[in-house]
């Protein structure tokens, strides 16, 4: 049952609660998983030699990605509020200062900004479902196959239509609130995401290629890996776990207080590592098998896997599951990234869940016609890092994330007090004592590199 009270006396959520530990860790799986895991990681490990960068990948998930996930959860859950408010009521209460909001608010307008531009992608994923199951690219060539994603994407009008349709789907879910809404859905989509996913890896493996891609994926050649990849793998694994956004920390304050914060923790990075792995083991045997290159970067997924569909038995019915796949991820990740910016309007503008919702949704909407137009009308428009798309792209991934995750730990690690953050964590166990090691050095040391390279 949902839940405004909390136990002990403690703090209660405004929002209500998760109604059990699972629902909790699907939600933040589900905002997790999402096209970097699908979409971006695969193109990133063959970019950076395969195995060797897998490894390196895993390692920073863990002594990196990890201890701020935990940081993040444990203030929302200290807090109980949205980000905003979480951290100037913390920020007071641990005898800091109430200016510590402004760190929430960077993770709420990254949540946004990055949502804007989000939407539109996931609306190419909507389009690809429609695509697929037709036949478009049943035996196409890939001049035919590219030809295709130029034309669709040079279409303003069916960009802007499938960013519309993806961004009233997520307010859809948004509205309906924490139990009707947020877990309902994630209890439907990751499980769906799940088996859509292991259907399309039984799929590879009958490719005649799977061994090959096996290998490419866990044999790691060092010779290819440089200290950039060494960058690449630290920022990956600090981005596909949606930390800095501010909707860990929205989904924590939903978290009941019975429920372990680092059991959830390594649930959650574990099923989204795994998801990581699986998508890569189900799209290179494809590559491999029509002997295209899986260093082809952010194209993998609508350019060389159309074509690779296209030319096997069943492609129709598999390419139509990968993408459903794909949408459903970035879906539930788009519900995480809104969760923020609607908990903030409904506390500090007074608005029920519905109209918050309408007016976030609708804001998000006109942010994103910058990125659409991007493709298309605007493509020869750039500044900066280039177009609108690739500048809010720029800004949110290589600046502000990382800035935020970077304040996440410090005021963890070194503003909150060591007897809140052991009964957030559930004593001062070893536990207690590996987390407050890496929050307070190693992830901010690991952060700082990713920010170092960003801006030399």
């Amino acid at each position: 049952m949902l839940s405004n009270q909390a136990g002990d006396g403690k703090r209660a959520s405004l929002h209500g609660h998760w109604s059990s530990r699972m629902a909790f860790i699907l939600a933040v799986t589900g905002s997790a998983v999402g096209l970097g895991n699908i979409w971006k990681f695969p193109y990133i490990a063959g970019q950076n030699g395969g195995g060797a960068f897998v490894l390196v990948y895993l390692i920073c998930v863990v002594v990196i990605g990890m201890p701020v996930m935990m940081s993040e959860i444990l203030i929302g859950r200290r807090g109980r509020r949205n980000p905003i408010a979480t951290m100037e009521l913390l920020g007071r209460e641990e005898g800091s200062s109430p200016h510590w909001r402004l760190l929430g608010a960077l993770g709420v307008l990254a949540g946004v900004l990055i949502l804007s531009y989000y939407s539109v992608i996931a609306g190419w994923t909507l389009a690809y479902i429609v695509k697929s199951a037709s036949g478009v690219f049943d035996g196409a060539s890939a001049a035919a196959v590219g030809d295709e994603f130029g034309g669709f994407v040079g279409s303003w009008q069916l960009v802007l239509f499938c960013h519309s349709l993806f961004m009233a789907l997520t307010v859809f879910v948004v509205a309906r609130g924490v139990e009707g809404g947020l877990e309902r859905a994630v209890r439907f989509m990751v499980p769906a995401l799940l088996i859509l996913m292991l259907m399309l890896l039984g799929y590879s493996i009958n490719s005649g290629f799977f061994g090959q891609g096996l290998a490419f994926m866990f044999t790691p050649d060092w010779s290819k890996l440089t200290w950039l990849s060494v960058l690449a793998a630290l920022g990956q694994a600090f981005f596909t776990l949606s930390i800095g956004m501010g909707a860990i920390m929205a989904y924590g304050a939903y978290l009941p207080e019975e429920t372990s914060i680092p059991n959830a923790s390594a649930a959650v990075v574990g099923a989204d590592t795994a998801i990581a792995m699986l998508a890569g083991l189900a799209i290179f045997p494809l590559v491999f098998a029509n002997g295209l290159d899986p260093a082809d970067g952010p194209g993998l997924v609508f350019d060389t896997l159309p074509l690779a569909f296209g030319q096997m038995a069943g492609g129709v019915f598999f390419s139509t599951v990968f993408f459903l796949l794909l949408s459903f991820a970035a879906w539930t990740s788009a519900i995480g990234l809104m969760e923020p910016a609607v908990a903030w309007v409904v506390e500090h503008l007074n608005q029920s869940r519905a109209q918050a919702s309408i007016f976030v949704g609708g804001s998000i909407w006109i942010l994103g016609v910058g990125s659409v137009l991007s493709f298309n009308l605007l493509s020869d428009v750039t500044f900066l890092a280039g177009t609108i798309f690739d500048n809010i792209d720029y800004l949110t991934s290589n600046i502000m994330l990382p800035l935020a995750g970077l304040l996440i730990t410090v005021f963890a690690g070194w503003v909150m007090c060591r007897n809140s953050t052991a009964d957030e964590l559930g004593g001062s166990g070893l536990v207690y004592k590996v987390w407050r090691l890496l929050a307070r050095y190693v992830a901010p040391v690991g952060i700082l590199l990713v920010l170092y390279n960003t801006v030399t």
